[in-house]
């Protein structure tokens, strides 16, 4: 699933409301989010953008690049549980993210906020993308729905339900887009 367009604006918005200058993307898929980054921070901000796949990343490239926004992305391929545990391992790393966008395997969502905790600074935001999973987390277990969404949704209820009691943070779940839960580190 794409970030849609309101939620790339609300993104954008967030970025600049909180003065960001580094932020990480985990996930880049058709780069849409990661463009919307990259415009909304100032012209030394940098995003760290992880995927599995540079395929991904190379299909937004080009509006990337039009853009003028190339020089502000930090691509790196690969797995992002290994990715995150290499930053994590450089203390000098740890809390000086100021925005993180979570936007990749939903069954990872809860290793990544294991990390990405430690990643972001005292004030700073994580998002996570699709945390309404096309409503199927508010429906009972046998309702009906497409396999794909049944097969990641235990994994988007327990995201959830995990950061509702996480005391790290304070949350706000909007239904913009599939639902995007925005995490304020608050110690």
């Amino acid at each position: 699933m794409a970030t849609s367009a309101d939620e790339g604006q609300l993104l954008s918005l967030l970025i600049k409301l909180i003065n960001a200058k580094k932020t990480m993307e985990i996930g880049v898929y058709t780069g849409y989010s990661l463009l919307c980054t990259a415009l909304a921070l100032p012209s030394d901000g940098k995003v760290l953008a992880l995927d599995i796949s540079r395929e991904y990343y190379e299909v937004g490239l080009p509006m990337i690049e039009k853009a003028g926004v190339a020089h502000k992305i930090d691509f790196r391929e690969g797995q992002a549980l290994p990715l995150l545990d290499q930053l994590i391992q450089d203390e000098n790393n740890k809390g000086t993210f100021d925005f993180i966008f979570v936007d990749a395997d939903k069954n990872n969502y809860l290793n990544y906020h294991k990390r990405v905790i430690d990643l972001v600074k005292v004030g700073g935001l994580i998002g996570y993308d699709n945390t309404l999973w096309t409503g199927s987390v508010a429906l009972p277990d046998d309702a009906p729905m497409l396999e794909f969404i049944r097969g990641y949704r235990g994994y988007v209820i327990e995201v959830n339900k995990y950061l509702a009691q996480d005391s790290r943070i304070e949350i706000c779940q909007l239904a913009v887009g599939d639902g995007i839960t925005l995490c304020r580190r608050i110690s």
